[in-house]
Order: C-alpha cells, then sequence, then structure tokens
C-alpha cells in the first residue's frame, strides 16, 4: 500500500499536510466505490472528469483510471483559496484530494468523498476540445489521444484486458504454452496481396500476417501453443471490421485435427465471455449488451458446411460464385440466422491458404473452419486441419504459384516427423467488437491503424 505524508504544489508553492505523522493512505476510486478500502479518511489522486458548483458547494467527478467517484467540496470546510482554485479549474486537470468516505445513493457508484483538503497538481492549460455535444468519427480520431479519455473507451480497454486475461487463464489451464515468434518474415502466410513490404537493410521482408508457419515449427518443441501479438494486413478495405493492424490471439496443437481444434476454440470463446459476464457487468451495460445474450455462449456451437452456409445465404444471389469466400455483406445475411457463434466448415480450396489440408473425401474444400458471430458480426476466429505431408504441401505451394524455395524450411517440417496438427486464430478487436455491440472495428483499440489513417 502506498502512503503520503505531504503533497507538494510547485505551481503555487504551497505544501499540503494530508494526515500528518499518521500519513493518510492512498485509495484508488474502485475500492472506495468497493467499500474495501479499510481507512474512512483517504487520498485519492486523478483527473478532473466533470464539475459543477451550487449552493457553496463544488461537486467534482475524479477518473483514476480505475473508476469515477464524486468528491464533494463544500464552502468554509475547505479553505479559501482551495475552494476558489477548484472553482476556476477547468475539466481533465490532474488533482489530488484528502477527505472522508461516506456512503450517498445520489451519487455515481453510492459513494463520495468529503473533501477536508485538495490541490490542483497540473491545471489544464485551456478548455478540454471534446465536449457533450456530437463530434463525427474524424474529429474523433484526431483527438484519439484524448478521446480514450472518456467513458466509452475506458470501458473497451478494460474489457479487451479481460478478455486477455481469460486467454490465458484457459490456455495455460489446458496445458498451452505460450510463445512469441518474429513480427518480420521472409515469407507470406496469408497471399501476396495483403503484404505489408519493408526493406530489411539489402533484403526484402515482410510484416506478418500470422505467426502461422513459425508456431508449426514450434509444436515439435513445445507441443500445444499459443501467442499474443500484432498482425499486418494490407486489405484495402472499408468496412466496419477491419484494420490494418489488429492483435491476433492465434493457437497451434499437434495431434489435434479438424475436429479437435474446433473444439479448443468453442470451450476458449465461452470461456471468455464467461468471464466477461463475471467480471464486466458495468462495462457491458454501458454498451446495452443484455448478457443473457451471452449466457447463450456455450458448447458445443452450430456447424453448417460452406456448402449449407452458400444456400442459407441464397447461392449466387448474394453477390458471389461458389468457392469464393464468404465477404463481409454474405456473413451479415447468414449471423441472422444464429443467435450465438456457430462455425462454418469445410470452405473451397480456393478461399483458403494454401497449408489448409483438403478434404480427403473430396479434394475440393479443405478441412478449415471459421467462427461467425451473431448480429451482423460475421468471423470472428479462422483455422483448420494443416497439410502434413510433404509432397502434398509442395504441389500446394506450387500450385498457388508460390516461390517453394522461400518455404524452404517450411517444407522441413514435413520430412522429420510430421504429424496431424490444426490451429487458429481469433481476432482480439473482432470479439471486443462483437460483445461490446460496436458500429466500428476501429473502437476496440486505443489507437487504430485503418486504411487511410496512421495519425495519431
Amino acid at each position: 500500500m502506498l502512503a503520503l505524508g505531504f503533497l507538494n504544489n510547485p505551481r503555487s508553492g504551497r505544501t499540503l499536510s494530508f494526515g500528518g505523522p499518521e500519513m493518510q493512505p492512498v485509495a484508488t476510486v474502485r475500492e472506495i466505490l468497493l467499500g474495501t478500502f479499510d481507512a474512512k479518511h483517504v487520498i485519492v489522486r486523478g483527473w478532473l472528469q466533470n464539475k459543477r458548483i451550487g449552493g457553496g458547494i463544488i461537486f467534482l467527478l475524479l477518473r483514476d483510471g480505475s473508476g469515477v467517484v464524486q468528491c464533494t467540496l463544500r464552502k468554509g470546510k475547505v479553505d479559501d483559496k482551495t475552494f476558489e482554485e477548484f472553482q476556476s479549474a477547468r475539466i481533465e486537470s490532474s488533482v489530488e484530494l484528502r477527505g472522508e468516505v461516506k456512503p450517498d445513493p445520489r451519487a455515481p457508484g453510492g459513494r463520495e468523498v468529503q473533501v477536508d483538503e485538495g490541490r490542483v497538481v497540473h491545471p489544464a492549460l485551456e478548455e478540454f476540445p471534446i465536449a457533450k455535444q456530437f463530434h463525427g468519427p474524424e474529429f474523433l480520431l484526431d483527438k484519439r489521444h484524448l478521446f480514450v479519455r472518456s467513458d466509452k473507451m475506458r470501458s473497451i480497454l478494460r474489457v479487451r484486458a479481460v478478455v486477455l486475461s481469460a486467454v490465458r487463464e484457459w490456455f495455460d489451464e489446458h496445458g498451452f504454452t505460450e510463445v512469441h515468434v518474429p513480427s518480420l518474415t521472409s515469407a507470406a502466410v496469408e497471399g501476396g496481396a495483403t503484404l505489408f513490404e519493408v526493406k530489411y537493410f539489402d533484403q526484402k521482408a515482410y510484416l506478418t500476417q500470422s505467426w502461422q508457419l513459425y508456431a508449426e515449427a514450434l509444436i515439435a518443441s513445445v507441443g500445444s501453443i499459443y501467442t499474443i501479438a500484432p498482425s499486418f494486413r494490407a486489405e484495402k478495405s472499408r468496412t466496419r471490421r477491419h484494420l490494418t493492424e489488429y492483435w491476433h490471439v492465434e493457437a497451434e496443437a499437434p495431434w489435434c485435427d479438424l475436429n479437435c481444434i474446433i473444439g479448443v476454440e468453442e470451450r476458449l470463446l465461452s470461456h471468455i465471455v464467461a468471464t466477461l459476464v463475471e467480471k464486466c457487468k458495468t462495462e457491458l451495460a454501458l454498451f446495452e449488451r443484455k448478457l443473457e445474450d451471452l449466457e447463450k455462449v456455450k458448447p458445443p456451437f452450430e456447424r453448417v458446411t460452406y456448402d449449407q452456409a452458400f444456400k442459407m445465404i441464397g447461392e449466387e444471389k448474394s453477390g458471389i460464385k461458389w468457392g469464393d469466400d464468404l465477404g463481409y455483406e454474405q456473413e451479415k445475411l447468414l449471423t441472422v440466422k444464429f443467435d450465438r457463434p456457430f462455425f462454418v466448415t469445410h470452405y473451397p480450396k480456393k478461399a483458403k491458404a494454401f497449408y489448409h489440408l483438403p478434404d480427403p473425401s473430396n479434394p475440393e474444400v479443405t478441412l478449415s473452419v471459421d467462427c461467425l458471430a451473431p448480429e451482423g458480426y460475421g468471423e470472428i476466429t479462422g483455422g483448420g486441419q494443416r497439410i502434413e505431408n510433404y509432397d502434398a504441401l509442395l504441389a500446394r505451394i506450387r500450385e498457388e504459384g508460390l516461390d517453394p524455395k522461400s518455404y524452404e524450411w517450411y517444407l522441413d517440417l514435413r520430412k522429420f516427423g510430421s504429424v496431424t496438427h490444426s490451429g487458429f486464430g481469433l481476432g482480439l478487436e473482432r470479439v471486443v467488437s462483437w460483445v461490446c455491440r460496436l458500429d466500428h472495428i476501429r473502437d476496440a483499440i486505443a489507437f487504430p491503424r485503418l486504411i487511410n489513417r496512421i495519425y495519431p
């Protein structure tokens, strides 16, 4: 526990004695609101999110990262200089307050801090540019470094953190080891059209689209594995679900076929959602997400084949031909028929990357699988069973017009004890977009990278 006896204000030259020799403890807003902090008198630090003045009282909403709490300064209870300082303090000034925690059903969260002493640490130098009025998306993206302070973005970032915590918890409990691989690579994973090329000294390199090829090398070393890392796709897409840089949760497992990896996906996703229901009720309520919708997310998930899905969306009336990958519009048509995540399996060979294993009973389709979220959100995971045979993999590389020399090391994996193996990738921002019912994936990450935006 941190403790603070004296707080000095270098701007005003004042020294505040917060509790004298007893050293008053510093509390987080979360501790105050939950009532888990032992002391009645606390010091709380944060940013002035809002304020109003009436009847000789200044009502402050203070934000510290863990939450927002109401703090009240009464004229006569604090000295005149402090009262005047907070009267003139602008929104988003950083402050330190000392006071007594009291229950108050009128206050947000049911508790408030009745302030005895306080100071403005660093006053905001001008009016905060994001006001309580409509701002267009481009303005908010330009001011993203400030918009991240909003209730909306704070809640989204907390949901992201809980998702990642649940991911690690589930994988660690089920024998998966976390590993990390390079973001710079010499070979394409998904295909050349969506690669970001970079100059790597006197060579050509690419920002990775997936860890997958390296993961297949590592399963023979440490068994079932997972990673959490950024991936990069140079997709010239302006849909609400595409980022050029996004965070990828990926897993790979030896001795695991298509059915096996589907089981991993549905149990992992169910655990993530159950953890959110338990830990993020407040955040989800902000987005009007009904918990009963998420409570339906339990295995097993329904499965349909690509052929079945193609018929369900009206075949070529949907805008694609058989064999094409399901795009955003087609997935929207399909997801309205389900009220929880579901799997689409056995995509045609031309719709998937070269390493997907063709179905032995129908080589025109692959042992592949995507998990789609309902309500129009579409694909949130993609994966399948890999080709384990050397000659078959070499043939597919050549069939796709790729240079076998670039994949020499990857082909080597089939020479030395290849086994049945499968894996998948989960798009973190897509999961967050779905559970938070976001209109656009750009709000599922703090600083989005879009086709037309790399600032701030």
